[in-house]
């Protein structure tokens, strides 16, 4: 799975989505429910982790769009 899992986090009365280890975020939203949906975007086309932060910064959910190998369905 990817490391460059996506964060919707709080930030000047906004709410930015940041791929961990970046230095500047990939997107700036007014409401988080626009910037969780750009991040889960983002995060399935890598395949990666999408975490969503609360207000108070702490994490408030977790998704995974990692690839399931072997898995039938």
């Amino acid at each position: 799975m990817s490391s460059k899992s996506q964060h919707v986090i709080p930030g000047g009365g906004k709410w930015r989505v940041v791929r961990s280890g970046a230095t500047r975020a990939s997107g700036t939203f007014e409401t988080q429910e626009e910037a969780i949906a750009r991040a889960r975007e983002l995060a399935r086309s890598e395949h990666s982790e999408l975490y969503v932060h609360g207000s108070d910064g702490r994490i408030r959910e977790r998704s995974s769009y990692a690839r399931t190998v072997g898995v039938k369905v």
